[in-house]
């Protein structure tokens, strides 16, 4: 089990009107549409365990798809022209902040699948549990979930493999030029070793027994050594990772995820409340804990093996995190 919680200060903890009537827009979309078809439209959101940055330089990177989901809608319409109805939980401007890469991703996406919305136009509405924070992979399961919509709504029998390469090109919308690591997690769930290549990038699930981009790529022109040493430790730490994954070791892999966020620090991509949140995570009895994502804000996680300590480590983040979540990998 695991929890995550948002360092951003700039984020209010009240839900206003309009989060209560998105809530009552979501259960009569429930009701209308079926639950059974829109959970096949699921993509999940991710934390990833190991490889923030780095993974932008090929070095492998093992990320954990949540339980929490975003779903997707598409009814065609007479008129043409597109119009999205985004009632997904969110942080405090995180919506206004995104529309326009938003917009753009939709658009992307609807291309990439041959729709063209001057000849029949399109409602799309977004919706699920997987609140929008930078960090989690918002964005990539939210065009991953249109995939699946459009998928049932031409109809057109997409694989799983059409439907990544469609949030993939649809993350080009909010990235520019995207791992690929968080549309392979919001597609496929579970647990995942994912490596970019030179041509397709590699990613095989993980069986689970009983990186502030721009900043990190300039400090590592300006000293290749020092980036190569820590992307050396690094590589051997993701080994380690994997490892205890396969072997179900939570102990090693809490530890491990320690030693991840301390390089992260050393990246200087943490921040003074993300390790104040991972510091009062271990006290409350969390097995490891580090951020997740980007960095200098966002999203940490903390490892956490029984529904207890969950709790524990869930009531100790509540004092320090504007908002905290409790989850398990999908």
């Amino acid at each position: 089990m695991s929890e995550y919680a948002s360092a951003d200060h700039a984020q209010e903890v009240t839900r206003d009107l309009s989060a209560r009537q998105e809530e009552s827009a979501q259960r009569v979309r429930q009701e209308r549409i079926g639950a059974a078809c829109l959970k096949r439209t699921r993509a999940f959101g991710k934390l990833i365990l190991f490889g923030e940055h780095f993974v932008v330089y090929k070095a492998p990177a093992l990320v954990g798809a949540v339980a929490a989901y975003t779903d997707c809608d598409v009814e065609f319409t007479g008129a043409p022209g597109i119009e999205v109805v985004d009632l997904r939980p969110a942080v405090p401007g995180y919506k206004v902040e995104k529309a326009a890469e938003g917009e753009e991703a939709v658009k992307i996406v609807l291309s990439h699948l041959g729709v063209d919305t001057e000849k029949r136009g399109a409602k799309i509405t977004f919706g699920g549990s997987l609140t929008a924070v930078s960090g989690i992979g918002a964005s990539a399961a939210q065009v991953v979930s249109l995939a699946r919509a459009l998928s049932a709504a031409l109809p057109r029998t997409l694989s799983e493999e059409e439907v990544n390469a469609a949030g993939y090109e649809g993350e080009k919308g909010y990235h520019g030029t995207p791992s690929g690591v968080d549309n392979t997690a919001a597609t496929y769930g579970g647990v995942l070793r994912f490596q970019r290549t030179d041509g397709a990038p590699r990613f095989a699930a993980k069986e689970l027994a009983e990186l502030v981009v721009g900043d990190v790529k300039a400090k590592k022109e300006a000293d290749e050594a020092w980036f190569g040493s820590l992307l050396a430790r690094y590589t051997a730490l993701a080994a380690e990772g994997e490892a205890a994954l396969d072997a179900g070791d939570m102990a090693a892999l809490g530890r491990l995820l320690d030693e991840n966020h301390a390089l992260c620090q050393e990246l200087t991509v943490s921040c003074k409340e993300l390790d104040d949140l991972v510091v009062a995570a271990r006290g409350a009895g969390a097995v490891g804990a580090k951020m997740s994502g980007t960095g200098r804000g966002g999203l940490m996680l903390a490892l956490t093996p029984t529904a207890e300590s969950q709790a524990a480590v869930a009531k100790a983040l509540e004092k320090l995190a504007p908002q905290v979540w409790m989850t398990t990998f999908a």
